[in-house]
């Protein structure tokens, strides 16, 4: 494949990534325009509705400035000035991120693996900036700035991610012209060993925590939306919002479930979210207000959950448990013996990996749902780095050493 044909397609993928973000809000928009508003709005409106939305998805902040009618008919302290949306509906961005992923891999597929990736990232940032502009009204003002690098940004992750993978995957046929790898790679060769395993050890280990809290997170949100099934459905029928509405706000719900699953990590960890000024979810109680009109939310635990506090065991539990199998894993490698400081120092580096990624997922997950008290929504994400890099760096510390212990194999206990 050559460069000219391999810039179009990585043109073409971008292309189709926008429009199918964009497409995923416009199409159940266009049918409410159609079926509910009888074609008689301009049907520019809801574009911008959608480009509002899918902007939002990929961390654009929005500005809104409600009529009197609609501000007054919320009775919300503060709806009838402007205010700010800041909660990125996290479905959004990683379907960006995912099929940034295979475009990545796409372009490693061929020779000019950078061609496809510049061209690539280059067109989203043009549809982007273009998707930005036309998504101005006198009511939803996305951030200009924003909007021509947040979306690009998390896209270009993926993208990058993707070309990494594939060029792994196909490292005989692009390995010899990839500079950029072959300088990252001798730069890192040239650390001592030791270095090398601690770095490696605190980056595969602390990122499974990381991936292990998530996942326990998410079985728990699964669990409380099955637990709860009756008092969401209860909450749908209260908003009365007919079939299409229904449509629309089952959608946004589906774009906040990363969000809560983040939060229910948020909530392992220890600081909890909070729903509003003044609200507080956490496992030493809940204590709520007025929530944003999601039936979602209904799934919430109330009141003081009478075991709360061993929800704070999971990070621990994981830490120690990932550091054992880590250290395993290094010993494997054919690594030097290493010193119990090594060792401690693996573990603590698994935590701070483990806390920074949890506190950026907390920080990308927060922000502002709507005017007044609605502008704090979501967990703190410097107490959840924090707390998340100490529960899992002490506990991987103390699984780095306890990792050398073995259990005697089935042959030795015969002899």
């Amino acid at each position: 494949m050559n460069r000219i044909t391999t810039a179009l397609l990585a043109a073409l993928e971008a292309l189709l990534v926008v429009a199918i973000g964009i497409g995923i809000a416009m199409v159940p928009l266009t049918v409410l325009w159609a079926a509910h508003f009888g074609l008689s709005v301009e049907w520019f409106v809801f574009w911008r509705a959608a480009a509002d939305i899918w902007l939002l998805g990929n961390g654009v902040d929005l500005t809104v400035q409600l009529g009197p009618d609609v501000a007054a008919a919320l009775g919300l302290a503060g709806a009838d000035t402007p205010f700010l949306i800041s909660v990125v509906p996290l479905g959004f961005a990683m379907l960006s991120v995912l099929m940034g992923v295979h475009t990545g891999r796409r372009a490693a597929e061929t020779p000019h693996r950078w061609t496809g990736v510049g061209v690539a990232v280059g067109t989203y940032a043009i549809l982007a900036a273009l998707v930005t502009l036309s998504a101005v009204s006198k009511t939803v003002a996305p951030n200009q700035l924003q909007g021509l690098l947040l979306p690009t940004l998390v896209y270009a992750a993926g993208v990058l991610v993707g070309a990494e993978l594939g060029r792994r995957k196909a490292a005989g046929a692009v390995e010899g012209r990839d500079r950029v790898s072959r300088g990252i790679r001798s730069w890192y060769q040239r650390m001592p060993q030791t270095t090398r395993t601690v770095i490696e050890g605190a980056l595969r280990g602390g990122t499974a925590a990381a991936a292990g809290v998530l996942i326990v997170s998410a079985v728990a949100v699964t669990a409380l939306i099955a637990l709860n099934y009756a008092t969401i459905i209860g909450l749908y029928e209260a908003v009365q919002a007919g079939v299409f509405g229904g449509a629309t706000i089952t959608l946004a719900q589906l774009a906040l479930i990363p969000n809560l699953v983040i939060w229910a990590a948020a909530w392992f960890v220890g600081p909890g979210i909070a729903l509003g000024v003044g609200t507080t979810v956490s496992p030493i109680g809940t204590v709520v207000g007025t929530l944003p009109g999601l039936p979602l939310f209904g799934a919430l635990p109330q009141g003081t959950p009478a075991y709360g506090f061993l929800g704070l065991l999971v990070p621990v539990l994981l830490g120690f448990i990932l550091a054992v199998v880590t250290r395993q894993f290094l010993d494997r490698r054919g690594a030097p013996e290493r010193t119990s400081l090594e060792h401690v120092l693996t573990g603590l580096g698994m935590g701070v990996v483990g806390g920074a990624l949890l506190g950026l997922l907390a920080w990308w997950s927060a922000g502002a749902m709507g005017p007044g008290r609605l502008a704090l929504v979501g967990p703190n994400p410097l107490l959840v780095g924090a707390l998340a890099a100490a529960e899992i760096g002490v506990a991987a510390a103390l699984g780095m050493l306890a990792g050398r212990v073995r259990l005697p194999s089935v042959r030795a206990a015969k002899r």
